[in-house]
């Protein structure tokens, strides 16, 4: 199981920051700030560990926040202190700035947006901005309008990524689910964009949308993709990941795959049938053209897991876009470990296996996860 991120977000992040700040304003009463901040510091996930540092800061900086902003953000730039952190961590060492900003700077808005345009730059201002999306849309619209065109791929980005809808670690933003019709503005100016990091960021924007717009998607969708390149298709298809997943129609017909895929499902195994969990399964089948004239079939996975409760959540893995000629058929397979992950745990019980084609959904048949040891038996045909 994968080490949890807060353990590579230890003592040594709150000593950092204050040997940063304390170079900066040699008044600093680093340790009085470390023992606050290190007392019952373990059991904290790492969202709390950033809070808990950021509460901190307001406490030990001086009262009036654009003074402490002014302090905080110089010892940004001008710190030198080196950070240990693992690979991808090192950038988190400023959670609990934007953190700082985004729960003691609502009442200044021109300091906290001149932080959080230093800050994006270093790690991501994308929590900080949302309370001010919600106190104050307009003037913050404006201003992300104005970002969108900077020449640094990183503030762009905040201005995607921060008006997601539905932002993992992050509060959701009600006014934006309801009517996300001031986002889309956004990504029109970033559809384009150059960089890859702030295009997936564009898609993923989309897809939060999509989840309470389907036909909005679908539409904006249809629309991105006429006369697109390469890098706008990408984040078209990036975007309409979860739609087509769940099987929408408008996402599946953007994407060329509307009609219902004339098709056979033969020769199917899942070996073994009765794998244990920290093994692993096989599921193997052969699509086949009915037609015949060539057909292109979008052909994903979905797997019914069994939960704790006994009931069963559907999950959908992705295969393979065939383009098959008239009479032909393919064989496809997917091997799925049974390894418990952080996000999903296994247990036993019989889990029913289907192929979606173009979004219509044909049983494959079963496996049964037990905890004795596994025995490989094939399965027949499905159609």
């Amino acid at each position: 199981m994968a080490e949890p991120l807060k353990n590579q977000f230890g003592p040594e992040v709150p000593r950092t920051i204050a040997a940063m700040i304390a170079a900066v304003w040699p008044e600093f009463p680093a340790r009085r700030f470390l023992a606050d901040v290190l007392a019952g510091y373990g059991p904290l996930a790492l969202m709390d560990r950033g809070r808990r540092i950021a509460d901190a800061l307001h406490r030990y900086l001086p009262d009036g926040y654009p003074e402490a902003i002014a302090i905080l953000i110089a010892s940004v730039e001008r710190g030198n202190v080196r950070h240990e952190a693992a690979p991808g961590m090192a950038s988190f060492l400023y959670l609990p700035h934007v953190l700082f900003v985004a729960r003691h700077g609502l009442d200044h808005f021109e300091a906290s947006m001149r932080a959080q345009y230093l800050l994006t730059q270093k790690f991501t201002a994308e929590f900080s901005i949302r309370p001010f999306l919600e106190r104050y849309p307009e003037k913050t619209l404006v201003r992300l309008r104005r970002w969108a065109r900077d020449p640094r791929p990183a503030v762009r980005r905040l201005v995607s990524e921060g008006t997601r809808p539905r932002l993992p670690w992050a509060a959701r933003l009600p006014a934006f689910q309801r009517d996300p019709r001031p986002v889309l503005e956004l990504l029109e100016l970033l559809k384009d964009d150059p960089a890859l990091y702030v295009r997936r960021s564009v898609a993923n924007n989309l897809n939060d949308i999509g989840k309470d717009h389907p036909d909005l998607l679908a539409a904006t969708a249809r629309r991105w993709l006429e006369g697109a390149g390469p890098e706008r298709s990408w984040i078209v298809r990036h975007a309409l990941r979860s739609a087509v997943k769940r099987g929408e129609p408008g996402a599946l017909a953007a994407l060329g795959f509307g009609a219902t895929a004339d098709v056979a499902i033969e020769n199917v195994r899942i070996t073994p049938q009765a794998p244990i969990i920290g093994g692993r399964v096989e599921i193997a089948f052969e699509v086949v053209n009915q037609r015949p004239k060539a057909q292109r079939v979008l052909v994903d996975l979905r797997v019914h897991f069994v939960k704790a409760s006994g009931r069963t959540a559907a999950k959908v893995f992705k295969l393979k876009t065939l383009a098959l000629p008239p009479r032909a058929s393919a064989r496809l397979r997917k091997g799925l470990v049974l390894v418990d992950l952080t996000t999903r745990k296994h247990y036993p019980g019989r889990h029913r296996v289907e192929a979606v084609l173009n979004g219509r959904p044909l049983a494959l048949g079963s496996f049964a996860i037990g905890l004795g040891r596994a025995r490989r038996v094939r399965n027949g045909r499905a159609s």
